[in-house]
């Protein structure tokens, strides 16, 4: 069982930045591909980005390459997401997600899930 906690989630205005934390608790951290998903109202929930087991690959959906970053640390057990440039329709919920070993950008993927993080951008 792993247990995670979203934070950083807030708002502001388009072109600012935000730091997202996701903390984990439980199995070895260093087992899990991480990934970030967000939704928004009325949507479906969309991939974001992902990392491997100890950070060596990292994938983006298209529309945040160049302003979105994701990386972990393992002793920490924490995974981030800075988010820079943003626009409001980046405006979601966030979620973090952990998948055993492999990568992966479709949501079944991913057995453990956290409760999210409200991000909100203003034009």
């Amino acid at each position: 069982q792993v247990q995670l906690v979203e934070s950083g989630g807030g708002w502001v205005q388009a072109g600012g930045s935000l730091r997202l934390s996701c903390a984990a608790s439980g199995r070895a951290f260093s087992n899990y591909a991480m990934g970030w998903f967000r939704q928004a109202p009325g949507k479906e929930r969309e991939f974001v980005a992902t990392i491997s087991r100890y950070g060596s690959s990292t994938y983006y959906t298209d529309s945040v390459k160049g302003r979105f970053t994701i990386s972990r640390d393992n002793a920490k057990n924490t995974v981030y997401l800075q988010m820079n440039s943003l626009k409001p329709e980046d405006t979601a919920v966030y979620y973090c997600a952990a998948r055993p070993f492999t990568t992966d950008q479709a949501p079944a993927g991913y057995e453990y899930w956290g409760q999210g993080t409200q991000v909100t951008v203003s034009s």
